[in-house]
């Protein structure tokens, strides 16, 4: 970019609905969110399906190691969900997340939006949630599942 609101190259489409788990409803792939993990590896989650269904999710691009994110061939795509419902614990169509580290950049969370019951779509019901995440042994996010509503959640490490 030559500046933060002009582009001064071509757009190169990384995804498009490609999975089953992504044209629930509405074929899309939006909402994308970049994270760095702890030894430097680029991923970018994104909203899949439609956010009207209980089936709304993320997914997972990761750019291949010294890959050029310019180049779609340098990123792959996780064949399955990396955060979907979980009905036991009231959470229907998590997506539309964020990341950040707490204050003593120890542990890393994860806020999203999902709605408490089934059918309930893209409306006034949707509520934000915050869990802390962590990492796999190969490098990749482990978001675990959506817990569930109102389970106590620690503050970040660091906050008083």
């Amino acid at each position: 970019m030559s500046n933060p609101w002009t582009l001064n190259s071509t757009r190169v489409l990384i995804s498009s609905p490609t999975y089953d788990w992504e044209m629930s409803g509405t074929n899309v792939n939006e909402g994308p969110e970049a994270l760095i993990s702890p030894d430097g590896n680029l991923f970018i989650t994104y909203s899949a399906s439609g956010c009207s269904t209980d089936n709304y999710c993320l997914g997972l691009l990761s750019l291949q190691e010294n890959g050029d994110p310019l180049n779609s061939s340098h990123w792959s795509k996780s064949s399955t969900p990396a955060f979907s419902k979980n009905t036991s614990n009231g959470a229907y169509g998590p997506g539309h997340n964020g990341f950040f580290m707490s204050l003593d950049e120890t542990e890393y969370w994860i806020i999203y939006h999902a709605n408490n019951h089934t059918n309930q779509g893209c409306g006034g019901t949707r509520n934000p949630r915050i869990q802390k995440f962590t990492w796999n042994a190969n490098g990749t996010p482990n978001f675990g599942v959506p817990v569930q509503i109102n389970t106590p959640i620690q503050k970040p490490s660091g906050e008083t």
